[in-house]
């Protein structure tokens, strides 16, 4: 199976999903449209795409021209049937791509933060593992309407579209699975300014909370990453 992952800023942890990914043998190409890579129409030779996170809104196209060429290839990627992922960036370009309305810097969620499954997120192949409420990271401000003829797969009181489906295997996730707690510790290290703006005092709390929720929602990211991944690969093999 090959992979294309879109890589939307500077630092961009694969975490979980690089995980499955290598469990499952595949073969990565990275793209990196924001250093001035240019995305492919349709990511042709590939049998699945990942578009990663980043700073940007879905809508910043002024200062990031290609947002709206790569939304355009997303959608077009999951109509010729590959398996298409975004996680929150990835998933309001995934969204607008789809007709969705985004909706800038009106829901902020930062840390741990508790999700929880709809009817038809328990029934689906790559959420319905998981228990109906669970922790995972999130890091955002803005969010999106469920796309025309999408399924949603999970909420929060927040931002209420958190996962939903296009299709058999198109998945856009809001909070951000692939963060493990490595991860979180590496951004931690990395940005601190940038994790106290957005809750002040967390550097200090940062254990407490790691403590309390870390742990499953490591297994919930991993359970996830391992299940859309063996989607991935089934497409692949036809």
């Amino acid at each position: 199976m090959r992979v294309a992952i879109v890589e939307n800023t500077t630092v961009t942890h694969h975490g979980q999903v690089g995980v499955a990914l290598h469990e499952a043998g595949a073969v990565i190409d990275i793209w990196r449209p924001r250093a001035g890579q240019p995305i492919p129409e349709d990511f042709d030779g590939a049998d699945a795409v990942v578009v990663f996170g980043g700073e940007q809104s879905a809508l910043d196209d002024g200062l990031h021209p290609y947002l709206a060429p790569l939304a355009t290839a997303m959608r077009r990627a999951s109509e010729e049937g590959k398996a298409v992922l975004g996680i929150c960036l990835g998933s309001q370009l995934l969204a607008r791509a789809f007709g969705a309305e985004n909706r800038l810097g009106v829901a902020k969620e930062f840390g741990w933060c508790g999700v929880t499954l709809t009817e038809a997120g328990r029934q689906d192949a790559v959420l319905g593992g998981l228990e109906a409420e669970f922790p995972i990271f999130q890091w955002h401000s803005d969010t999106f309407t469920l796309p025309p003829g999408a399924t949603q797969l999970a909420t929060s009181p927040v931002a209420p579209v958190q996962a939903f489906r296009m299709g058999r295997a198109t998945y856009g996730t809001q909070f951000h699975f692939e963060a493990s707690r490595a991860v979180v510790a590496d951004w931690n290290r990395r940005f601190p300014d940038l994790l106290e703006e957005q809750e002040a005092g967390w550097l200090f709390r940062h254990a407490d909370h790691e403590g309390s929720r870390g742990a499953k929602a490591d297994a919930a990211g991993l359970a996830i990453a391992r299940a859309w991944v063996a989607l991935a690969r089934d497409r692949a093999l036809g």
